[in-house]
């Protein structure tokens, strides 16, 4: 199953993106959340904390910046630019996904 939560700025979707996330997770369901917003706080709302959060955003800076190349495959992006949240729920801040191969949709 895959959800997105698309609107207005402050309409509340990292909260409830965090909400669901975790709920899932508590459901022993795997969950992996991508933080795609150009200001990445998923992870303060599923209760990553200040440091980590503030780790995986330099992270993606340095990618936007060029510092970093972006990863070859799904695998490669969910290790290299997530961390392991509470309740289970891995959190991946990403800005895009270059040539992606998704195999039969």
């Amino acid at each position: 199953m895959k959800i997105a939560f698309t609107g207005k700025g402050g309409s509340g979707k990292t909260t409830t993106t965090a909400t669901i996330a975790r709920l899932l997770a508590k459901k022993s369901k795997k969950v992996i959340a991508l933080d795609c917003d150009a200001n990445p706080n998923l992870g303060l709302s599923l209760g990553l904390g200040l440091e980590e959060t503030d780790h995986l955003i330099a992270v993606r800076q340095a990618l936007d910046a060029e510092e970093v190349e972006h990863a070859p495959t799904v695998p490669e992006i969910l290790e290299r630019f997530g961390t392991n949240g509470p309740d289970g729920v891995r959190v991946v801040v990403v800005s895009r996904i270059d040539n992606l191969n998704p195999g039969c949709p």
